[in-house]
């Protein structure tokens, strides 16, 4: 079958191959046909090192598709079924996800990233965080396939099986942001917007989008920000909307040091800082013990949007049915796998909120 592979960890770009092949499924495991995949700035990161993992690699963990196969004890899915991958699947038996934090199960996430798979002839070829949705079909433990209703376009599903669940989850679960609050985001691709659409969904009063990239304030005001400045002309929007105190609520949705804490100082005393973007490992947030006391803000990190897939992807697909979330706007480019570096390229340009590519 054909695929996209990155054969080693520093490549900028992906090779479009048709000698691939997948392992049929055993027990317990799904062959899902990929129908959309999102090009998300995470399988950027998973190439250039940001993200550890092995290689040959086929990135991709944003998609969905149709059930082609199943093996022995599968019970949650069957042939036919449309379903949306989850990258981070609980198994519902561990201390996390019985004490109610399902995303941070490692059990199957730290088994199904460690086997291979695709192939291409001889060589093992790792699927990214255990799936590898850059390629026709592709293998999953069951628990990571969440079954959905037939009639959601595949270009919809795929957006919630990361980018949305991710940005809506952080200011929905996460935060938990409050009717009538101040909100400040940081980056404006597809995370962001998620982070500035779930702000809207609470009844966040004052949603402020933050981008260099003029086309991505654009988005952010379409999508629900009330303003949207550049970083040199936040300041003035903090002193207009909250007298300079700073905002309830902060998200960073790029995964870099210096946004990190531009976040926190953007926050108001007592307000809430929600770290979402992935970023390297020596990114670095210095606080000092004064000001970790003196100004009472709440730091955290959000993974996954805090979000229990087998819940959470059905609760966005009624507010997307519902008018509340606006998915279909998020897809700004459909690629067939040839094009995915053109997509990957448009994304490091920061042109767009998210591609989708249909196979």
């Amino acid at each position: 079958m054909r695929g996209a592979v990155c054969t080693s960890i520093g490549d900028e770009w992906v090779e479009i191959v048709d000698d691939l092949t997948v392992d049929d499924p055993g027990p317990g495991q799904v062959k899902v046909r990929v129908r959309a995949a999102g090009i998300c700035h995470s399988d950027l990161s998973v190439m250039n090192g940001t993200i550890p993992h092995g290689a040959p690699l086929v990135p991709g963990h944003e998609g969905a598709g149709e059930v082609v196969a199943v093996g022995e004890g599968v019970t949650s899915a069957k042939v036919g079924d449309h379903a949306i991958v989850a990258w981070s699947a609980p198994c519902g038996h561990c201390k996390a996800c019985l004490r109610g934090q399902p995303n941070l199960c490692l059990t199957i996430f730290v088994a199904i990233s460690r086997v291979a798979h695709f192939r291409r002839g001889d060589t093992d070829v790792l699927g990214f965080v255990g799936t590898g949705t850059w390629a026709e079909e592709l293998l999953l433990p069951q628990e990571a396939v969440i079954v959905i209703p037939d009639d959601v376009p595949f270009e919809v599903a795929a957006l919630v099986g990361c980018g949305v669940t991710t940005g809506v989850g952080a200011a929905v679960n996460t935060a938990k942001v409050a009717v009538g609050s101040s909100v400040v985001v940081f980056g404006c691709g597809g995370v962001g917007i998620s982070a500035i659409q779930g702000s809207r969904l609470c009844g966040a009063a004052e949603i402020v989008g933050v981008d260099t990239v003029p086309e991505k304030l654009d988005d952010a005001r379409r999508f629900g920000a009330t303003h949207a400045v550049h970083p040199d002309d936040l300041a003035a929007a903090s002193a207009e909307l909250t007298g300079g105190e700073g905002f309830d609520y902060a998200f960073e949705c790029i995964g870099l040091a210096p946004t990190f804490r531009a976040a926190w100082d953007n926050t108001r005393r007592g307000g809430t800082t929600v770290i979402v973007g992935a970023g390297r490992g020596d990114a670095v947030l210095s606080l000092n013990g004064f000001e970790m006391f003196f100004m009472e803000k709440a730091l955290l990190g959000s993974y996954y949007g805090g979000a229990d897939v087998r819940t959470e992807f059905h609760r966005l697909i009624r507010l997307w049915r519902a008018g509340r979330l606006d998915l279909e706007g998020m897809v700004s480019d459909r690629f067939g796998l040839e094009g995915i570096n053109e997509g990957l390229r448009a994304m490091q340009r920061g042109e767009v909120i998210r591609q989708i590519v249909t196979l």
